[in-house]
């Protein structure tokens, strides 16, 4: 997969294509054709005045997936193909939202994959393909579509029941908790890096890039890194949504354009398994609370949150860099993690 450099979020000048720019709002999310996808797009499609695309890998999963929405739930929304992994479909989307609707007001990077823990496959090769499709992939979504993010004053947000002064762009990145116990499992040197202040996009693929090339030498726990690919590709998203908050404050502040990261929790989904507690709505709550939230709540621009709190990265005292997993969080995912590609 092509990766892009990274590039300014500078909004380009955009020329009137079609009347949608005028008079609707586009929400857009990806891996949408089930799970927690579908459940925001089902919510997003009830709170949100516009058009709401719910994006997929397979074209057939998708269409689907709309059509169930309005024959069971009456609710109206819109397919674009899209993969995530394959720059210019990502590029073809772009064209597309630029083109139809001057750019996008809603963003919510959902589309990822998770291998089960017991899983025969190479740790190398589950640590390639994982990266590839959480952090790399989800990050050329960003490089491309950023630039598109709409300012505040072309962003106006109606809920069902009424207004909200929602005048700005928002991204919202699905994360992980698993995060957070993967950062512990750092070496000292790799948490200093990535709870840097001023690391940077680059630094940070650059620290992607040598978690994967070391699992392919066999080198990683030397290295620091844990046997978590999974922890890592959502640590790379989180740290990845706090460097893109900087950059938007410092390229297009006026705009007021918000990003987030989130844990939706553990759902009931391909990925989450039938033991999960939430249900795939309640797992759309914290993903879909960031994409509307009211005007007036600053403190979470480039935060990762659970539960509609932010959670702060704390480095650990103690380092643990063969990752021994704790029970709560690992251990009880291992009988039901499958490895699925929401992104379908």
């Amino acid at each position: 997969m092509p990766m892009r450099t990274s590039l300014s979020i500078l909004r380009p000048v955009l020329e009137v294509g079609s009347p949608n720019m005028a008079n609707s709002n586009v929400a857009v999310v990806t891996g949408a054709n089930k799970g927690i996808g579908l459940a925001i797009v089902r919510a997003l499609c009830k709170r949100v005045k516009g058009d709401v695309y719910l994006t997929a890998r397979d074209p057939k999963l998708g269409e689907a997936s709309v059509k169930k929405l309005k024959e069971e739930e009456g609710l109206t929304s819109h397919f674009h193909q899209l993969d995530i992994t394959n720059l210019q479909s990502i590029t073809r989307l772009r064209d597309f939202l630029k083109k139809e609707y001057g750019g996008i007001d809603i963003l919510i990077n959902n589309a990822g994959i998770v291998f089960r823990v017991d899983d025969p496959t190479p740790f190398h090769t589950r640590a390639k393909m994982t990266l590839r499709t959480n952090f790399f992939a989800t990050r050329n979504v960003c490089t491309e579509l950023l630039p598109l993010m709409k300012p505040r004053d072309e962003v106006w947000v109606r809920l069902a029941q009424h207004c909200v002064g929602c005048k700005k762009g928002r991204v919202v990145n699905v994360s992980s908790i698993i995060s957070q116990p993967a950062l512990a499992a750092c070496s000292k040197d790799l948490q200093q890096k990535f709870c840097s202040d001023t690391i940077t996009e680059d630094e940070l693929v650059t620290l992607m890039e040598k978690f994967v090339e070391d699992t392919k030498k066999g080198i990683h726990n030397q290295e620091g890194w844990p046997n978590a690919e999974y922890g890592v590709s959502k640590l790379g998203v989180n740290i990845l949504s706090m460097i893109l908050a900087r950059k938007l404050n410092k390229e297009r502040e006026a705009d007021e354009i918000r990003i987030y990261a989130c844990c939706p929790g553990w759902t009931q989904t391909d990925m989450g398994g039938d033991m999960a507690h939430k249900t795939p709505d309640e797992g759309a709550e914290t993903p879909v609370y960031l994409a509307l939230i009211p005007s007036d709540v600053e403190e979470q621009h480039g935060t990762f949150n659970s539960e509609r709190k932010v959670l702060h990265f704390e480095l650990p005292e103690k380092e643990d860099p063969y990752f021994t997993p704790s029970p709560n969080i690992f251990t009880s995912l291992k009988n039901y993690i499958t490895v699925v590609n929401v992104n379908t």
